[in-house]
């Protein structure tokens, strides 16, 4: 079974994802892949391809691209590329083949195992007609303001962004045709844990 556990910002999607791999499905355990971790690593894979495409803009605008190791600072892109549909969509041509290359081969060698995807955006790649299920991990927005407060330290206000900018994930995930099941995020731990089981045994 190969199950995407996602949901906006500070909902729980890693916790649940923790709370998952404890369980057992079918006689197998459950082993996760985070799909923020492979995007960096792709990032770092596609260095030259980002260089290429993108250093000149950067020079131009007075954007550094990559430290002194040559790693790209992923920060400086996202400030290159934010709110330009176009250049969004060039670093998404070149980053999301290498990630879906990546989650192929971690599902393959795991082939004997049940599978959690833990992705935000994962209905942006291909891969995602490989999962089974979603779990979509939700949660009221006054509750996740304070959570993504209390652990990101962030800006209120820049909080409300990313809150504004994740306003349509269910409506992407659900267009995707796969099987999802949303997974209310408040109360107690136990209370949780006991969705979770239930919805591993409709899976």
């Amino acid at each position: 079974m190969v199950i995407c556990v996602t949901g906006p910002m500070a909902a729980g999607k890693n916790f649940v994802s923790s709370l998952l791999e404890k369980q057992f499905a079918g006689g197998k355990p459950f082993v996760s892949i985070d799909a923020d971790v492979v995007g960096h690593r792709a990032v770092e894979n596609s260095r030259d391809k980002i260089i290429e495409t993108f250093g000149e803009l950067a020079r131009q605008k007075g954007i550094r691209l990559a430290d002194e190791k040559g790693s790209i600072i992923r920060r400086n892109l996202g400030a290159l590329i934010f709110g330009n549909e176009g250049l969004v969509a060039k670093q998404e041509a070149i980053v999301y083949p290498e990630i879906t290359s990546m989650i192929n081969h971690f599902i393959e060698e795991n082939s004997e195992k049940n599978v959690i995807v833990n992705a935000t955006v994962l209905y942006k790649v291909p891969v995602i007609k490989r999962m089974d299920a979603i779990f979509y991990v939700d949660c009221p927005w006054i509750v996740r303001l304070f959570r993504a407060k209390k652990r990101d330290g962030m800006k209120f206000r820049l909080i409300l962004a990313r809150f504004k900018s994740q306003r349509g994930l269910y409506s992407a995930y659900k267009a995707t045709g796969v099987k999802i099941f949303r997974i209310f995020n408040f109360g107690t731990e136990k209370a949780l844990l006991k969705k979770i089981k239930n919805l591993i045994t409709k899976c």
